[in-house]
């Protein structure tokens, strides 16, 4: 059957949400670095300093703050909605499991002909791989984060220096309201995206889609 799909379906079709999502990203971020260092020019233009280079401008603190501020936040959101439609449920919604699905599911803990590696091999391997999707998101929050405190901190200090102000310390930085505002007025949109779609899934359809329930579904009815 798979082999079946594969004629069938060219590599595009099969990839298509994977492929069109990574180009909108480098497109986005080619648009955010470009438009970044005008900005950053502009910005060291008003402290009579020399321009830099988009080469040298990938480096700064302005980018690298900017960047891993939104990432940290959108990782940060993927992981706790993973973790938390583990145990959480919400009636209705298309983004929730059914009332009385269990937990967990035994079953999928025993190897197919065509299961991952990892579930054939069992123990430690298994234990892993059954929590992997949380943990690798749960990484990925915490590399952005400690990327975007060391963005901010640059920048920051940066500003200090052509204010002729005093700089601070890494760690001290981290107990400053200014990388703490960053982190919130992006976590909260996240949290309120989320809210939303899992909210209006429960009443609102669109055909096709896999985020939506069938259109002639009740309103009661939980998942897909």
């Amino acid at each position: 059957m798979v082999s079946f799909q594969h004629k069938k379906y060219s590599v595009l079709y099969r990839n298509g949400l994977i492929i069109v999502f990574l180009m909108l990203f480098i497109l986005s971020l080619v648009g955010q670095s470009y438009n970044g260092w005008k900005e950053f020019n502009d910005f060291l233009a008003d402290y009579q300093k020399a321009p830099v280079t988009y080469k040298n401008y990938l480096c700064s603190g302005h980018f690298v703050q900017a960047t891993f501020e939104n990432w940290e936040s959108e990782f940060l959101q993927m992981a706790l909605f993973v973790i938390f439609t583990i145990f959480l449920r919400q009636q209705g919604s298309s983004e929730s499991k059914s009332c009385d699905e269990p937990i967990t599911d035994a079953a999928e803990l025993k190897p197919k002909k065509d299961s991952p590696w990892p579930v054939k091999k069992g123990g430690a391997w298994l234990f892993l791989y059954k929590h992997s999707l949380s943990i690798s998101l749960l990484l990925l929050y915490f590399i952005s984060f400690m990327l975007h405190w060391c963005g901010s901190w640059m920048q920051y200090n940066l500003e200090q220096e052509l204010k002729h102000n005093p700089m601070e310390s890494f760690f001290q930085y981290g107990f400053s309201s200014r990388l703490w505002f960053e982190s919130f007025q992006n976590w909260q949109s996240e949290f309120l995206s989320v809210f939303a779609i899992i909210f209006l899934s429960i009443y609102l359809r669109q055909m096709g889609s896999s985020q939506s329930k069938k259109v002639n579904a009740a309103h009661r009815e939980t998942g897909e």
